[in-house]
């Protein structure tokens, strides 16, 4: 006698979380969601908030105030919980990470450096020369033509004619395993 009285209960306990949610529900995610920020969140403290609203069944039935309100109440209560229990752990990671390719390291930048440096031994010496002013010295072009001594239309020729150069000797070069297992995943 005492099980079936205990199902009778629980099923009526279950008619009235549903008549809640179905009162309230809606209100009651917005809410969450708009203090936690993100939907989902949102949603796991409507859930928690019902829970808990259904544990307490006699504060909730004996309530002097509004039910929405005391529903509020809770929810409020748990976006607190939540936000402080996220400020005192560290950030959590996500998955996708390391979707993104993986930067070079100064390794990869000591071998361009030296490849770029071979390659300018192939211009001629007045290209040299100008590369090395304009974009190792950082100079403009006015200046490098004043320190030369030559006029700035032939600075921005020589310019010009020497990364179209440098260009060519970069694709003559082979590509490193890096790049070449990049090249492979998407092609």
């Amino acid at each position: 006698m005492a099980a079936w009285s205990r199902r009778r209960e629980s099923t009526a306990d279950e008619v009235l979380i549903r008549q809640l949610y179905a009162e309230h529900g809606g209100a009651l995610l917005a809410y969450a969601t708009r203090l936690m920020g993100d939907r989902a969140l949102g949603e796991d403290v409507v859930q928690e908030t019902l829970i808990r609203a259904w544990r307490n069944l006699e504060a909730l039935t004996n309530s002097k105030g509004s039910v929405r309100g005391y529903l509020f109440t809770i929810a409020r209560n748990l976006a607190i919980d939540r936000h402080r229990a996220r400020q005192a752990r560290p950030a959590e990671v996500a998955e996708n990470v390391m979707t993104t390719p993986v930067e070079a390291d100064h390794a990869d930048a000591v071998v361009d450096s030296m490849v770029i440096l071979s390659a300018m031994d192939r211009l001629s010496p007045e290209h040299q020369e100008v590369l090395r002013r304009l974009y190792f010295e950082g100079r403009t072009v006015e200046e490098t033509a004043a320190s030369l001594g030559i006029p700035a239309g032939t600075v921005k020729s020589r310019s010009y004619h020497a990364l179209r150069r440098l260009r060519e000797v970069m694709a003559e070069r082979p590509a490193r395993p890096l790049e070449m297992a990049a090249e492979g995943a998407a092609g």
